[in-house]
Formats: structure tokens, sequence, C-alpha cells
């Protein structure tokens, strides 16, 4: 048995040299067990040792060759040691591990928030309100361009229903297709906003 070993239980004190000369001559006793000596002689070479078990070689020594045990333990200190750090459960390392990227991640958002672009919030049809405007919207351009389309060709082809009915249709197709073309210009916009600043903020820098 290792005396030196930090985690040995009990109490631990060093080893003087009264302690030391003690525990040669139990090495030593034959009136003692194997088992004794085998201690006495290893905890004889070592720097520190357990209370207990230089008191259980005392108590098995003989009365008339033994010293007497507060002379014994004169001048020998108590030796403290530290319990082991607990040790970390993987499920808490791997969220200290995403705390910490997340830490990270926001403080380089924090960083760079002066050179990245905001992110337009506003985006088509977000809202049902934006959705039914939008389908009123191309209901009224698409009857509009209807009625322009059927009395334009009214006006041309003297009353004919057949052109007249085909003047509304293609009213109603051009309406359409202005339509698309306003909307395709207006879900555009951010991102040439977006563009522009970036291009300024890289010529600034």
């Amino acid at each position: 048995m290792s005396s030196d070993d930090p985690n040995q239980p009990g109490l631990v004190i060093t080893v003087t040299e009264s302690i030391r000369l003690f525990l040669l001559a139990a090495s030593n006793d034959r009136r003692l067990s194997e088992e004794l000596r085998e201690l006495a002689l290893t905890l004889s070479s070592a720097a520190n040792a357990p209370y207990k078990q230089i008191r259980s070689i005392w108590m098995e020594s003989a009365f008339d060759t033994r010293p007497e045990l507060i002379s014994l333990f004169y001048g020998s200190n108590f030796v403290f040691t530290s319990p082991k750090p607990r040790e970390k459960s993987e499920e808490l390392k791997e969220r200290l591990r995403k705390l910490k990227e997340l830490a990270e991640r926001k403080e380089y958002q924090e960083l760079v928030k002066d050179i990245t672009p905001k992110k337009d919030l506003n985006e088509p049809f977000s809202t049902y309100k934006d959705q039914i405007g939008f389908g009123l919207h191309v209901a009224l351009t698409m009857f509009t361009g209807y009625l322009v389309g059927y009395f334009a060709f009214r006006a041309l082809f003297n009353h004919s229903p057949i052109m007249n009915s085909a003047g509304g249709i293609l009213g109603l197709v051009f309406g359409m297709l202005l339509e698309t073309f306003l909307f395709i210009i207006r879900t555009s916009e951010p991102n040439l906003k977006s563009l522009s600043s970036t291009s300024r903020l890289k010529k600034n820098q």
C-alpha cells in the first residue's frame, strides 16, 4: 500500500524522525505479524502516512519497547489534500459548448452590425391585409383593362360584339401583364437598395 497516495482515506500526518525510527524497529519485530512488519517498512520510507496505520502498528507492539504515543507523534503535522475536481458530464459539456458558440455569434454580429446591411423585414404579402389588398388591386386593374379594351374596340369596329369582347379580353390581359410588371418592380426594390448600400459601404472603407 502506497502511503503517498493523496486519496488515502482518514487522517494523514507527516513522518518525523521519531516515527521513522519506530517504524524501522517495528519492521524487524518478530512479535508482529508479517503484514504489519511489511506495512511498517513501507511507511518508514514515506514522507506522509495514515495515522490509523501507524497507531495500529504501535498498539500491536510490545508495551515495554514502544515509545509513548504523545512523544511518538510530537512534531508531526497534519497533511490536508484537496478533493478531486468534479468532472463535468457530457451533457453539460455539450450545453456549455453551444452557449459559447451562441455568445461568439452574438459578439460577431455586434462587431459587424455597422457594415452589414439590415434585412428588410417587410416581406410582400406578410399579412392578410396585404394579400387582400393586392388581390383587389389586381382585379380592379384587370377589370379596368377589360373596359378600356372593350370600348376601344367598340369605337374602332362599329359595335361588333365579337371584336368588342376580343378587345376586352386583350385589355384584361394587358392589365394583368402591367400588374405583374409592377409587382416585380416592387419586390426587387428592397434588393436594389441593399446592393446600393453595400456598394456605398465598400467605397467608404
